[in-house]
């Protein structure tokens, strides 16, 4: 494996959807910290708004942050707790918005070195000479079931269920993130996105649509508007890290 050095770029679009009032998913991304997070809301009213942004500006704000001693897995530990109790404490607050939650996907870059983390459904993906591989493990009803072997992949996406989500921040009073450590090669093609994606893209026309020679810009406004296309049934967010 080369040892050259790899530098990132980055780039987002959210989108409302066709079929939802508001889009209630938030991004946020640094690629001079290597910090990249992907958020998908849900509550009543502006709940879920609230929840994404509340998570994504926590990670953001502590994940940014230079800690002398610490790795980036115990960095992002303490993010992940102190974004659920921001959100538990705001629908504390205001009765208006009890229930409200969120997902995560993030992804945190050191020079070859990724951890990927991931709650609830929002997902990681990895291009790499051309052929797509699904990083991270939905935590869902279905998903569940399918590793347990009552239910297969066909009959998870037809299920009734499948909006059933088993881990989300601020539906208990702690929560704890799956982690995936990589090793970034140069090429790599990253993407974080939420549900209102891959509900609509299946993985092999991902594939096809990731590996296209376009800017990144272009590239997400074309995977938005692919989804949107099919059905747009949720909002949509599309956060590619290119590896260079």
């Amino acid at each position: 494996m080369s040892t050259a050095l790899v530098q990132y770029t980055a780039s987002a679009v959210s989108d409302r959807g066709r079929k939802r009032p508001s889009n209630e998913d938030a991004f946020g991304y640094s690629v001079e910290h290597g910090v990249f997070v992907v958020c998908d809301g849900m509550g009543g009213a502006a709940a879920g708004e609230i929840a994404s942004s509340l998570a994504v500006d926590e990670m953001m704000r502590l994940l940014i942050a230079e800690e002398a001693g610490v790795s980036r897995q115990e960095q992002a530990e303490k993010a992940i707790c102190a974004a659920n109790q921001a959100i538990y404490s705001r629908s504390q607050r205001n009765p208006k918005l009890s229930g409200m939650g969120t997902t995560l996907v993030a992804l945190i870059a050191e020079e070859r070195q990724i951890v990927v983390l991931n709650v609830g459904d929002s997902r990681a993906y990895r291009v790499r000479q051309g052929t797509l591989m699904q990083i991270t493990r939905d935590h869902s009803l279905v998903e569940e079931q399918v590793r347990l072997g009552r239910m297969d992949p066909s009959e998870a996406l037809r299920s009734p269920l499948r909006n059933v989500i088993t881990r989300a921040f601020c539906t208990q009073n702690q929560v704890t993130a799956d982690f995936f450590a990589l090793e970034a090669e140069p090429g790599d093609l990253f993407m974080l996105c939420s549900d209102g994606l891959t509900r609509e893209l299946s993985d092999s026309l991902l594939e096809s649509l990731l590996r296209l020679d376009l800017p990144l810009d272009d590239l997400c406004t074309r995977v938005v508007s692919a989804a949107n296309k099919v059905g747009g049934h949720d909002n949509i967010t599309c956060l590619l890290v290119k590896a260079g």
